[in-house]
């Protein structure tokens, strides 16, 4: 089980936004037992308690030309104990469709061993809303001085998550509040540990390559 520490960690309610744009979630690997808060049942259209996540209930939910992809990336996770890590979109109990992402890391036992995965999900469906503008607006002169760490960190994520300019700056401002760290430190240490990240998988590689080779064609006459 987790220990104290990495408990109190997960379950720190993120700061950044509406309270329900962000939520955690936990599943555990031996008995497929998933648990969210308050928020992540909020982006689903239920009440806090009023249903028990289950994988079943989680998929009903996942709009219908992401559901089979999204499966798939599930059971994987459970086959190989590692982080469920998605970007997807979800269809409330009201019809309404949410765009999020999901962020996860593994949790370990006191042996160090894998026993499920533990993250965020973050409704990114919104526009900056009038809170999220007076943190834009104290963030402002670090933007303009250190532009280029947070536009390549911002580049990074619109990569890794499929997400448009905004919404991976969303998600960097969240992370800043969260970890009470300054963007731009944020930014330079994204930036700074990609030499420890493993090579980018050679069918991601090559549909960049294609992307690179051919996008010229996709421009209309001039």
């Amino acid at each position: 089980m987790m220990d104290e520490q990495e408990r109190r960690t997960i379950e720190q309610v993120v700061a950044a936004g509406s309270p329900q744009d962000i939520g955690w979630f936990r599943f555990w690997f031996d008995d497929n037992r998933w648990e969210w808060s308050p928020e992540v049942a909020r982006m689903h259209g239920y009440g806090p308690d009023e249903v028990t996540p289950t994988t079943e209930l989680l998929l009903s939910h996942k709009h219908p030309e992401d559901r089979e992809r999204v499966e798939a990336d599930l059971v994987t996770s459970v086959r190989d104990h590692a982080p469920f890590s998605s970007r997807h979109r979800i269809v409330d109990t009201a019809g309404e469709t949410h765009h999020v992402i999901v962020v996860s890391d593994a949790v370990t036992d006191d042996k160090n061993d894998v026993v499920g995965t533990a993250g965020y999900y973050v409704d990114l469906t919104d526009v900056v809303a009038e809170q999220r503008n007076e943190v834009l607006g104290e963030l402002l002169p670090e933007m303009v001085e250190h532009r280029a760490r947070i536009e390549q960190a911002k580049g990074l994520l619109m990569m890794t998550y499929g997400i448009n300019a905004d919404q991976a700056f969303r998600v960097l401002v969240w992370r800043s509040q969260e970890t009470n760290m300054k963007l731009r430190v944020l930014a330079e240490r994204i930036i700074a540990k990609l030499d420890e990240l493993p090579p980018t998988a050679p069918a991601l590689r090559s549909r960049f390559d294609h992307l690179l080779l051919t996008v010229h064609q996709d421009m209309p006459p001039t």
